[in-house]
């Protein structure tokens, strides 16, 4: 594959919301409509040093974002571990951060409450969960992220201020959960705001 950014942004085809239906998207009235969504197939720099290919899915309203945020992460040779569909996950977010995935859409409601996260609505985006743990006391997930608690150890895939990640996503005007007091969210940026805990 070419060593250069390539995106293609795509509607949410037939095919692709029966694979998508009961992992991440749900026939529920808060759910947003297929319409509403958009997939983008974009290229992104792996550990490796090589070009890969990746699917997010997110807000039709974002895609253009995403876009133009992951052009210059790329830009930046920042390397991304993998970037699938969470429905290869059958919408498991935990199991999505155990494989270090980065990963948009997915209608699901906030660990532990019954409040819809920002994912659930495909305005946030997570990315390399391992290098970038979510920390809240003790809690680390996922439990392979204690070995990049200390961010003061920048390593490959590790999100930091300043940095290309952050940078990219300030220039849009998303926000960072590595900025959150209360607890980090090192992998998770959205683009209204704070979404509380997970």
């Amino acid at each position: 594959m070419a060593e250069s950014f390539a995106a293609v942004i795509e509607p949410i085809s037939e095919a692709l919301l029966a694979e998508m239906t009961g992992a991440s998207w749900h026939a529920h009235p808060a759910c947003p409509p297929p319409s509403a969504l958009a997939l983008v197939r974009m290229s992104h720099w792996g550990f490796d040093g090589r070009v890969h290919q990746g699917e997010l899915v997110c807000a039709a309203a974002v895609a253009g974002e995403a876009v133009e945020i992951f052009g210059r992460i790329f830009a930046a040779r920042f390397p991304i571990a993998r970037m699938m569909r969470i429905d290869v996950f059958g919408g498991d977010d935990d199991a999505s951060m155990t494989a270090n995935n980065t990963s948009g859409f997915n209608f699901r409601v906030i660990a532990g409450t019954d409040r819809l996260s920002q994912h659930a609505f495909g305005e946030a985006i997570d990315i390399n969960p391992v290098q970038n743990p979510w920390l809240r006391g003790g809690r680390i997930l996922p439990a392979a992220g204690s070995e990049y608690v200390d961010r003061t150890d920048v390593r490959p895939g590790m999100i930091v201020r300043p940095g290309p990640v952050t940078d990219a996503f300030d220039a849009l005007g998303w926000d960072w959960g590595g900025d959150w007091n209360d607890y980090k969210d090192y992998h998770h940026f959205s683009r209204h705001g704070r979404t509380p805990l997970r």
